[in-house]
This record gives structure tokens, sequence and C-alpha cells, in this order.
């Protein structure tokens, strides 16, 4: 009987120190892009370019296409920003390198474009030809390198002259150490404008005239405000669809953490030109990441941006986020192709019923909703949208292209690329070599993401344009000509692994 006595005390016990139970039924389901399917509407749209796409990334930043190339270190650097941004989109740098390396990153992306160029690559007269050749290719090679400089006084910042890669041409290294003023081409040989709000059409005119490629403007004093050159010109008329700055640069974005160090980094990103920053944390509804976001908000330097927040799954992170400063919410836990969370801890949610959680109050709020994972076709990302948000994510379906980072491998003959999560062994490794960390154990950690190969899949343009053109034929199904009509029209119905089955090719043998 004692022993009966002390066994239901301790049950009894037990069951007041821990009283939640789980009923089966009380356990809801929930689902993900490959549960549903959107149920066609009557259209009155007429043709796919009769579709528009734009959208908003944060409170304050609109895109032309819903594309946000993922903030991973074998997807987006400067080509895969540069070309997302050229595309409508935009790319958000990863952070996983030195403080430096990334400010770098977005500096060549802001220089890749621009209409006004400011405090444009410069020499002074009395510099070695040597030295303007140094600065000519920026230390990035010809690839990232400017075929002008402008000659300035050090002293005064007045222009002096010119030197351009033709003056070069026949300049013989041997010469290396004579002066930039003996080969510039000078100050009164110029065509210049004085006017700091000239138009582009007024700057075509003047260079056109003058039959020259640069357009240097000054000021009464001679000093430099900024430079126009044609060839940013012709890129910017040629695509009017890129995602661009008040002065014409391409926009471009940046990933920061939550650990010391991290406000800094942040700091010195908006400084050099970074027009959004993501805060890039597996689990973002969190202390830290609430602290983190009010710190930023709160910096007046870091404040001028907008701030993206995640990764959450909820509504109630939703609202503690938007109470915390959030200009726009990243939304998926675990649903990426290189991403083990859900295995590894447990924990996750299916990203479509994420969706359906989060963004009602999200939208409510004005702030954007970036579907984050789970994305491997077109229809995803007409399905994410009609759920309630404004951009998707894309990493493992950028990793293969000729802009993310890292090099071509041959495997069982055919091309590849190597794609990987940032949270695991690889990418951890390859943080700590590149910031010399004093954190070498990197297996102390516990990976929640894994390492593989993509297909190599050429130009990121034409996956942008799959994408987007999939995208464009959802909403002409849903009788919608915008995103937030396709949300306000769409129902979805769910389907079973039969339905599922049929939605793809069958019963053919796929050429």
């Amino acid at each position: 009987k004692a022993t009966v006595s002390v066994l239901y005390w301790s049950v009894h016990i037990m069951l007041k120190a821990y009283p939640r139970r789980f009923d089966e039924e009380q356990i809801p389901l929930r689902f993900t892009y490959d549960d549903v399917l959107l149920i066609p509407k009557r259209s009155h749209i007429r043709s796919r370019k009769d579709v528009h796409t734009k959208t908003m990334l944060s409170r304050n930043i609109s895109l032309n296409i819903p594309i946000v190339a993922s903030n991973m270190d074998t997807v987006c650097e400067v080509d895969m920003s540069i070309a997302v941004a050229r595309a409508g989109g935009i790319g958000i740098l990863h952070r996983f390198c030195t403080v430096e390396e990334q400010c770098e990153m977005v500096t060549k992306v802001k220089r890749a474009q621009s209409y006004k160029i400011q405090n444009p690559r410069s020499v002074a007269p009395d510099d070695t030809i040597a030295k303007a050749r140094k600065v000519m290719e920026y230390d990035y090679g010809a690839k990232y390198g400017i075929t002008s400089v402008m000659v300035l006084d050090p002293s005064t910042n007045r222009l002096e002259g010119v030197l351009t890669r033709t003056d070069l041409q026949f300049t013989s290294h041997s010469a290396d150490n004579a002066k930039v003023r003996e080969v510039m081409v000078p100050r009164r040989n110029l065509i210049v404008s004085h006017d700091p709000d000239i138009s582009m059409a007024e700057a075509q005119s003047l260079m056109h005239d003058g039959r020259v490629s640069n357009l240097p403007v000054i000021d009464a004093n001679n000093t430099l405000l900024f430079l126009i050159t044609a060839t940013d010109i012709k890129k910017m008329l040629h695509n009017k669809e890129a995602t661009t700055d008040g002065k014409g640069r391409l926009r471009v974005g940046a990933a920061v953490g939550v650990k010391k160090g991290d406000l800094e980094r942040a700091r010195r990103l908006v400084e050099v030109g970074c027009d959004v920053l993501v805060i890039d944390i597996a689990h973002g509804h969190s202390d830290l990441e609430i602290e983190m976001l009010k710190m930023l908000k709160s910096d007046p330097v870091i404040s001028r941006v907008d701030i993206i927040a995640g990764n959450i799954c909820t509504a109630q992170a939703a609202v503690d986020l938007i109470e915390a400063g959030a200009d726009g919410l990243k939304v998926g836990v675990g649903p990426g192709s290189i991403c083990i969370t859900r295995k590894v801890a447990g924990s996750g949610f299916p990203q479509l019923s994420a969706l359906f959680d989060v963004c009602p109050y999200s939208n409510e709020k004005g702030v954007p909703i970036m579907a984050d994972g789970g994305v491997r076709l077109s229809g995803d990302v007409a399905k994410a949208l009609a759920a309630g948000a404004s951009t998707v994510m894309l990493g493992s379906t950028l990793a293969g292209t000729d802009e993310s980072p890292g090099s071509l491998l041959v495997k069982d003959g055919k091309k590849v690329k190597v794609v990987r999560g940032m949270a695991g062994y690889g990418a951890n490794m390859s943080k700590n070599e590149r910031e010399q960390s004093a954190n070498d154990n990197i297996f102390d950690m516990t990976p929640e993401g894994v390492e593989g190969i993509v297909p190599y899949k050429g130009p990121a343009e034409g996956i942008l344009k799959s994408m987007v053109g999939g995208l464009r034929s959802g909403m002409s199904y849903c009788g919608a000509a915008t995103i937030p009509e396709m949300q306000r029209k769409c129902d979805f119905v769910r389907i079973t692994s039969a339905g599922l089955h049929e939605s793809g090719h069958h019963d053919i043998a796929k050429m």
C-alpha cells in the first residue's frame, strides 16, 4: 500500500508540474506548396503582357519583380546582385565574410550602374601612370575595371583633367613612372556641365554634341560634384525595369547577425550605400533578434534604411517583430532544400500555412512578407504570393547559374555547382577562415544545413524570366492583373498524392 501511495503521489505531482497533454485531434494539420493548387477563375487577362508584377520588398522599397536572391555564400555575391537588380528584383549579400569584404561587395554593386556617380575614381596630376593603371583596374581586375579616371587636385578637389584608357593605349609600361599630367586630357579641353540638376536628356545632348562619353559636373570653383557616363545612361535607357535608387544606382541588400560586432557591421554597410538590411538568423522570434532590431532602428545612421527581420513562421512572431520596428518580415523555418532544421531540431512549420498565419496581420500593418524557402518551380512562386507574400527568396534555384559564386565542377560528365546551407559545417568553416576567428573547433556546433550540388543552369537571366513568366501565367489563371488583385481573388484547393502525381508529366517517357 505504501508503494502504491508513493507512486500515486509521484504521478500526481508530475501531472501538476507538467499539466499539458495533447489530444491528437487538437494537433492542427498544416500545408505546403505541393498540398494545394490555385483554382482557375474567369479572367479578363488577354495577354501575359497585361500582367504587372510590381511589388514591395519592405515598407519603402519597391521591386518590379518579386524575386530576391538569397543571402547564401553559394548564391549571392556581386554578380548575382547585379543580375537580379537589373532584372527588377534585388540580391541580399551574405554575411559569411569580413565586414570589409561585405562592404566592398556593396560598393561594387552600387558602382555597377549609376546616373550620377558620386566620388568617382580619381588620381592626382603628379601621380604616376602606374598608379593610374591600378586605379582603373580598381583592384578587382578587368571585369569591374573602369575606362577613365578624373584627375583632381588632392588639396582642393578641383578638376584638372581626365585620363582614359585611350590615353594609355599606346603608353608603354616603360613609361609607367611618368606623371599623369603628361598624358591626361586637360580641363580646358573637356566638355563639362555646371548644372547640378542636369537631366538625363540634357546630359545626352552635351555628350553627343561634344562626342564624349564622360560628363563631369562641376561648381563655380571648378570643384567636381559628380560624373555622368554614357555607359550608365545606355544601361538605364535599355533596361527600365531595373531596381534602382534615387541616383540611378542598382539597389542591394545585405545580411547582418545578432552578435557582438553586427551593429558596427550594419552601420558600415549603410555608410557605403546598402539599401536594406536583413537580420539573418534561423529563429527570428527570439529576444536576441528583437533586441538587435530595436538597436538597429534606434541608431541614427542605420535607421535611414529599411530593416527586414526573420526568419519566422507564426502570427505572434509577426506581432512581436513589427512592434519592435520591422519594415519587412522573412517567413520560413526549415523549408529550404539545403536546410535540415526540421530533422535536427524537430521544429518548423509547413511553408504555405506559415504564410497563411503570418500574412493577414503583417499586411494589415503594411509590412511586406518575404517567403523564404521551399520554392522549386514558378507555380510555387504564384502560390506563395497568392497566400499573401510580397516577394519570394530563391536559393538553390539560382545556385547553379553563371552569376552564383564558386567554380564549375564536372560530376559524371555533367557540369554542376556547389550549394550549401549557411547553418552547415562548410559555410561556418569558411566564415571562420575569412574572419580569422578564434573559434576553430567548428565541430562544437550541430549543423542544420547540408552541402550538395545542383546542375549548371547558365545565366541567371533565363531562370528569372522563367520564374516570372510562370508567375504571370498563374496570375492570369486567377483573373488578376496585379499581385494584390490575385491575393484578393484567389482560392486554393487541397489535393491528394494522386492529384500531385497528375499535376506533373505522367504516362510518357520524358525527353
